[in-house]
C-alpha cells in the first residue's frame, strides 16, 4: 500500500478520442515585422481535448489496471486555420513557445510513465486477492479535464480518480492557470497588486464557511479544526477560474472529511478586481474602474 501511495503522489505532482476545439485570439505582445509578414494579431489558438487510454492485463487475461486521461493540447493557427507547423517570423516563434510551455505541463500524463509500476501494484494485489478469496476489482487511473479561455487565459480544471481497491476511490481536484501574454503558468497570488489579495481572499473564504446554508447548517461546523489556517493557505490549493470568477476548490480530506465531498469556494471578478494589480486585471480580462 505504501507503494501505491507514492506511486500516486507522482503522478499527481507530474500533472495533469473525441476532440473539443476552441478558438482563442492569440494575444503575445506585438512583434515589429516587415511588409506581407505574419503578425501576432493575425495568429490564433485553439485548444484540444483528447481522450488517451491504456489498460494492462495477466497472462490469463484478466484486467489488471487500466487508465483514461482527457488531456488538453493547445495549437497554434494561421488565420485560415491551418497549423503553425515551423516558425518564420518571431511572432510565430513566440507563439509556438507559448504552446509549447503549455502542453509539456501535461506531457507526463499523456506519456503514463508511472503506469507499468502502476499496473505491477495491482498485479501483487490480484495474488493476494486469489490467495484470499476475495473478489478483485481492477485498478483505475481518471483524469478528467474542462477549459476555459479568453484572450488572455486558459484555466484548466481537472478531476483526478484512483481506485485501487479501497473502501472508495481517492479523488483530487486539480487546477492549472496559464498566461498567454507572457506563456507561463501562474499562482493566482502573482495577480495580486499588493500583498492585500492572500490576506483578502482569506478573509472571504473564512466569511463563507461560516455562512449557514439554505438548510441552516454550517460548513465550516464539518470542517477540521484548524481550518481557519487552511483556508488562509488557499494559494496551496486548487485554484481556477471560469465564466463566473475564481473559485477555490479543497480536495475531498484536506479541509473536510470525504463525505463531504470537495468543498468550493466562489469569488467573483467584481470582488476580485479591487485587489489585483494591472497586470491580473489584464490577465482576467477585468476593467479598472
Amino acid at each position: 500500500m505504501k507503494k501505491t501511495l507514492i506511486l500516486l503522489l507522482a503522478l499527481l505532482l507530474t500533472g495533469c478520442g473525441t476532440a473539443a476545439v476552441t478558438m482563442v485570439s492569440g494575444s503575445p505582445p506585438p512583434q515589429t515585422a516587415a511588409a506581407g509578414a505574419v503578425s501576432a494579431e493575425s495568429l490564433q489558438y485553439a485548444v484540444e481535448t483528447s481522450l488517451l487510454s491504456d489498460e494492462a492485463r495477466a497472462e490469463d487475461g484478466t484486467l489488471l489496471a487500466s487508465y483514461s486521461f482527457e488531456l488538453p493540447h493547445l495549437t497554434v493557427l494561421h488565420a485560415d486555420g491551418t497549423p503553425v507547423t515551423a516558425a518564420e517570423t518571431a511572432a510565430e516563434h513566440h507563439a509556438l513557445a507559448v504552446s509549447d510551455a503549455f502542453n509539456q505541463k501535461f506531457g507526463k500524463w499523456a506519456a503514463a510513465e508511472e503506469f507499468p509500476d502502476f499496473s505491477r501494484s495491482a498485479a501483487e494485489d490480484l495474488t493476494l486477492s486469489r490467495e484470499s478469496g476475495t473478489l478483485w476489482r481492477p485498478y483505475t487511473l481518471e483524469l478528467d479535464c474542462s477549459v476555459y479561455q479568453t484572450d488572455c487565459l486558459i484555466s484548466v480544471s481537472g478531476s483526478y480518480l484512483s481506485d485501487t481497491g479501497g473502501a472508495h476511490p481517492n479523488t483530487w481536484q486539480l487546477g492549472w492557470n496559464f498566461d498567454l501574454e507572457t506563456g507561463r503558468f501562474f499562482d493566482p497570488d502573482l495577480l495580486a497588486g499588493s500583498m492585500d489579495l492572500q490576506a483578502s481572499i482569506s478573509e472571504e473564504l473564512l466569511r463563507q464557511a461560516r455562512l449557514p446554508r439554505e438548510d441552516g447548517t454550517i460548513p465550516a461546523a464539518q470542517y477540521w479544526e484548524d481550518y481557519e489556517a487552511i483556508l488562509s493557505n488557499w494559494s496551496s490549493y486548487t485554484v481556477i477560474f471560469d465564466e463566473a470568477g475564481m473559485a477555490v476548490i479543497f480536495s475531498p480530506y484536506e479541509l473536510a472529511p470525504y463525505s463531504e465531498g470537495p468543498q468550493v469556494f466562489r469569488l467573483s471578478y467584481d470582488w476580485l478586481a479591487p485587489h489585483l494589480g494591472n497586470h491580473g486585471r489584464s490577465v482576467l480580462g477585468i476593467s479598472e474602474k
